[in-house]
């Protein structure tokens, strides 16, 4: 008897959901990535309500898979706990925003002015090789981001670790890197709505070419103005979206 069987033809189109669940080591990575990308895509909305018995059914995964899952976005300050009412997105806000950039960008120039006097030349084969995979993403940006959001975050991250990987600082590597993900929402924001004409790639060319000359000075300069200028953009769409209005 052939794959079809009695009853007719076996559907051999994959199941996403299965796919995802196979590649993840344990059901809790599973949960906690499809959560984490779901609340930084803006699936989950800001301050919603996060519902264990609906979401176990979706993602078929047991309750405390779950809510270990949802304890580690905790963690990840993508969640809030509010004791016996459960769990919610963590809200976003202009202040929120100002404070993560301000913060960001003190550990960020710090651990790059550490990486650009300590590292050698793998290091610097490390941010060539970074720079030219966002770059062939970036290449494709024009058609709408939309599309390559989720790569372009990914390699957007890499690029800027790799930057800084010389920092001999495991501490500084690690707040710096919780700052990093918490902005990656806001971000995402001004990526995806377009929300003022910004040449991000011409940003992180020009932020290698002065990492790789070892010039601090400019170095430094290019990246906390490439850090603020999603604040800026954040801002100017802070009218036309409801979550960052003030309550």
């Amino acid at each position: 008897m052939d794959d079809q069987g009695i009853g007719g033809a076996v559907s051999t189109s994959p199941d996403p959901l299965d796919e995802e669940r196979r590649n993840a080591r344990t059901l809790v990575e599973f949960a906690y990535g499809r959560l984490r990308r779901e609340i930084l895509c803006g699936h989950l909305e800001p301050g919603s309500r996060l519902r264990v018995e609906q979401l176990k059914t979706e993602y078929q995964v047991g309750s405390s898979t779950l809510r270990e899952a949802l304890s580690l976005l905790v963690a990840d300050a993508l969640v809030t706990s509010e004791g016996q009412k459960g769990f919610r997105v963590a809200p976003i806000s202009l202040e929120d925003l100002r404070d993560v950039t301000e913060m960001r960008k003190l550990l960020e120039t710090r651990a790059l002015k550490e990486a650009i006097a300590l590292g050698d030349d793998n290091w610097e084969a490390g941010v060539v090789a970074a720079y030219h995979r966002l770059t062939r993403v970036e290449e494709r940006l024009g058609d709408g981001p939309e599309p390559v959001a989720e790569e372009w975050e990914e390699r957007n991250r890499a690029f800027h670790e790799a930057l800084i990987a010389a920092c001999p600082s495991k501490w500084l590597r690690h707040f710096r890197s919780i700052l990093y993900h918490q902005s990656e929402r806001y971000r995402r924001l001004a990526l995806t709505a377009r929300a003022m004409p910004r040449d991000v790639h011409a940003e992180h060319q020009g932020i290698m070419e002065a990492v790789l000359a070892r010039d601090v000075e400019t170095a430094t300069r290019l990246t906390e103005e490439h850090i603020d200028r999603t604040l800026a953009a954040v801002t100017q769409l802070a009218g036309n979206l409801k979550a960052l209005k003030p309550k």
